[in-house]
C-alpha cells in the first residue's frame, strides 16, 4: 500500500490546537512529521490533545504560545523552534481572526487593520521570518481561507474580505519563492463546523440547514479540511503552485434555490 513518509520533517501550524489546524497535524504527525502547534486562548489543560496524538501513535507536538499579529512573538517562537530543528519544511498559516460587524454603522478602520493583522500578515510575515532564520523557505506554505471572498455571510464583512487579501498574497508570494524551490497554494474552505464558526453563526445555522432538507454532511468537518491540507502538502500535489484550491464537497452547486426546493419537495414526500 503507498503511504506518505513524512519522517525528519518539520511543520509549524498557527492556531495548531483547534479545528483545522489540529486535525492537519494530527495527520502530519501520524506519517512521521514533528509539529509545532502555536496558539494564543486556550484550556490550560492540553491532555486531550496529546491523547489525540499518542493514540494515533504520532510524535507528541510541541506547543507554542504566540500571538501571530505580534512580530516579536513571531521572532521567539521561530527561536524555539531553531534549538530543535534545522528547517521548517510545512508551514501552515490558519489563524484567522475578526470583529464581526452586524451593520455598516459598525465598521472601524482600526477593527478592519486588526483583523488583517491576524488572517492576512502572518502568511507573509513567517513566511519571511522562517527564511531568516533558517535560511530557506518551507517547501510547502499553505494560506487557509474561506469561501466569504465569493458568497454573502452576515458578519463576515471583515473575515472575506481578509480572505480575499490573503489569496491575493498568497498568488504573489507563490513567485516570489518559486525560484527557491517553495510551493505556496491557499485553500479556501466552504462552511466548516468548528468553534469560530460557531461562535459567529450559532447553532441555528443547522437547524436551518435541517429544517431546509439540507444533508448536515453537506458541511465540512475539521477532519476533512486536515486530510485537505495535508494531501497539497504530501508531494502528490507539487505540480500545483499559486493556486486557490476549492474543497467544499461542491456545495455551492447545490445551494441554489432549485436545488433546495427539490431536496425540501423529497424530504415532504418521505413524511
Amino acid at each position: 500500500m503507498f503511504s506518505i513518509d513524512m519522517k525528519d520533517k518539520a511543520v509549524l501550524i498557527t492556531g495548531g490546537t483547534k479545528g483545522i489546524g489540529l486535525s492537519s497535524a494530527l495527520y502530519f504527525a501520524k506519517a512521521g512529521a514533528r509539529t509545532y502547534l502555536s496558539y494564543k486562548w486556550g484550556s490550560d489543560d492540553y491532555a486531550p490533545l496529546f491523547a489525540e496524538f499518542e493514540n494515533a501513535g504520532a510524535i507528541k507536538p510541541v506547543l507554542i504560545q504566540a500571538d501571530v499579529s505580534n512580530d516579536e512573538d513571531t521572532a521567539a517562537l521561530l527561536a524555539q523552534v531553531k534549538e530543535k530543528e534545522t528547517a521548517i519544511d510545512y508551514f501552515i498559516s490558519n489563524v484567522g481572526f475578526a470583529q464581526s460587524p452586524k451593520n455598516l454603522d459598525e465598521y472601524q478602520k482600526r477593527s478592519l487593520y486588526k483583523t488583517l493583522d491576524y488572517s492576512t500578515w502572518p502568511l507573509i510575515e513567517y513566511t519571511r521570518q522562517i527564511k531568516r532564520v533558517f535560511g530557506k523557505y518551507p517547501d510547502h506554505v499553505i494560506g487557509i481561507s474561506s469561501d466569504g471572498p465569493s458568497h454573502y455571510y452576515k458578519g463576515y464583512d471583515f473575515v472575506a474580505a481578509s480572505k480575499a487579501l490573503l489569496e491575493f498574497f498568497g498568488k504573489y508570494l507563490s513567485v516570489h519563492l518559486q525560484k527557491e524551490g517553495s510551493r505556496v497554494n491557499v485553500i479556501r474552505f466552504g462552511p466548516v463546523k468548528t468553534e469560530s464558526f460557531m461562535y459567529i453563526f450559532g447553532e441555528s445555522f443547522f437547524d436551518f440547514v435541517r429544517q431546509r432538507g439540507i444533508p448536515e454532511e453537506t458541511i465540512l468537518n475539521p477532519d476533512e479540511c486536515g486530510k485537505a491540507v495535508f494531501g497539497l502538502c504530501s508531494g502528490l500535489f507539487d505540480a500545483m503552485n499559486g493556486q486557490i484550491v476549492t474543497v467544499d464537497k461542491g456545495y455551492p452547486f447545490q445551494d441554489n434555490i432549485m436545488t433546495q426546493y427539490l431536496t425540501w419537495k423529497e424530504t415532504q414526500n418521505k413524511e
